[in-house]
């Protein structure tokens, strides 16, 4: 799975001006519905706020990979955004969030949904793509880094 089959560059939103979790997964749903005419916004936030009750999708160092499995979905779809100011996630070092990488995947594909989890969180744990990441200022920049 290469990440660039999932995201595309206009579900990449840098410097994102989101004030709290809520709002950033709003801002993912938004995006992803927008790629996607047969997504509804409120089925992704919906599908991402059952997620997260579950237990925060933050997975620290200031990163969050929420993600869930939508009945109607029929292909994995992705969002990144990157946030001018972190957020409160209650991830798991308690590191507030500025990166959230959004997975959506069609209801029975539970074997691709995790080998992509893995890859993802593969990918957020160097350091280096973290802070390149940080550092990026357009959209372009930061697809580059993701599908690189």
């Amino acid at each position: 799975m290469n990440i660039s089959d999932i995201l595309s560059p206009d579900c990449v939103l840098p410097k994102m001006g989101c004030h709290s979790k809520k709002d950033a997964l709003d801002t993912l749903a938004k995006t992803i519905a927008h790629s996607d005419n047969e997504t509804a916004q409120t089925e992704v936030f919906d599908c991402l706020i059952a997620r997260e009750r579950l237990g925060s999708t933050g997975i620290g160092n200031g990163v969050a990979i929420p993600h869930g499995r939508l009945k109607s979905g029929k292909k994995t779809i992705a969002a990144f955004i990157q946030l001018d100011t972190a957020v409160d996630y209650d991830a798991i070092d308690k590191t507030p969030v500025d990166l959230l990488f959004a997975l959506i995947v069609p209801e029975d594909s539970t074997e691709e949904h995790l080998q992509t989890l893995a890859t993802l969180a593969e990918m957020f744990s160097d350091k280096t793509t973290i802070r390149k990441l940080r550092r990026s200022r357009s959209s372009d920049e930061i697809y580059s880094i993701l599908t690189a």
